[in-house]
């Protein structure tokens, strides 16, 4: 099966159908959209705000450990090694905006179906999506509960509503989801909280695939195992390499 077209396009409308279109823009997410752009790709990057793409869990990037090549590292030589995380955020979206081939779009998906040789995405907030392929890259998001002392939140950080449809949806397809925690400290001007939420069981994936779902990819920390800055972004560079060994006139293994 083919994935891409042989030219990105630039002025989505309605129906338009995007070569990728990836869920979720924190690290992995960003960073899995800006390889594929930057390849000549035409990618659909989804945030449910905005205004928290590429963030970090830690208040500055001291120490982040960013690898090379990747784009969050390229952001980072060009400020301040003790720039915290919102002006760092600025810079990496002003980036990512800059960059052709990218969609970047502020909504929610609740459901993925597989249809004629696409992936159609269902949102809160209007007309479905469509792309080749989809990539889930949603974090602690799914069906995330945030724990802060007796406070639960339904949430996968601070400010950051769960996809609990998402979750809901997966398992209606068949997709064994098991729970996961993982803890944040105390930052500058915000407690330690704690976040249980969602991941498929290590026997859903093949890599990044998802045995259920031929057209759907899982990176990040929304797949089981321990993971940092280091790892994400460099799972995200090895899924690229993936998606764009599948071009036309190849077919996708």
């Amino acid at each position: 099966m083919t994935f891409f077209a042989s030219s990105p396009r630039s002025q989505p409308q309605p129906g338009h159908l995007y070569d990728v279109a990836v869920v979720g823009a924190g690290l992995a997410g960003t960073e899995l959209a800006w390889r594929l752009a930057r390849a000549g790709r035409d990618v659909l990057l989804v945030s449910q705000a905005l205004d928290h793409l590429g963030n970090l869990y830690a208040p500055t990037i001291q120490g982040a450990g960013f690898p090379d090549g990747s784009l969050f590292a390229e952001v980072a030589a060009a400020v301040a090694p003790d720039t915290d995380g919102w002006t760092f955020h600025r810079q990496l979206k002003a980036r990512v905006e800059a960059t052709a081939g990218i969609h970047l779009l502020q909504s929610t998906v609740t459901e993925l179906d597989e249809e004629d040789e696409q992936v159609v995405l269902s949102t809160w907030e209007g007309p479905p999506l469509r792309a080749r392929v989809a990539v889930l890259a949603v974090g602690a998001f799914l069906k995330g509960r945030l724990l802060i002392g007796d406070t639960m939140e339904e949430a996968g950080r601070l400010s950051e509503v769960a996809y609990d449809f998402l979750a809901d949806d997966l398992t209606r397809s068949g997709v064994w989801l098991v729970g996961a925690e993982a803890h944040a400290a105390a930052g500058e001007g915000a407690p330690p909280y704690d976040v249980r939420f969602l991941t498929p069981a290590p026997s859903e994936l093949d890599g990044f695939r998802v045995n259920r779902l031929a057209r759907v990819r899982m990176l990040g920390r929304c797949t089981p195992g321990e993971h940092t800055y280091a790892s994400v972004l460099g799972d995200a560079a090895r899924l690229a390499a993936e998606l764009l060994s599948e071009v036309p006139g190849g077919e996708a293994a």
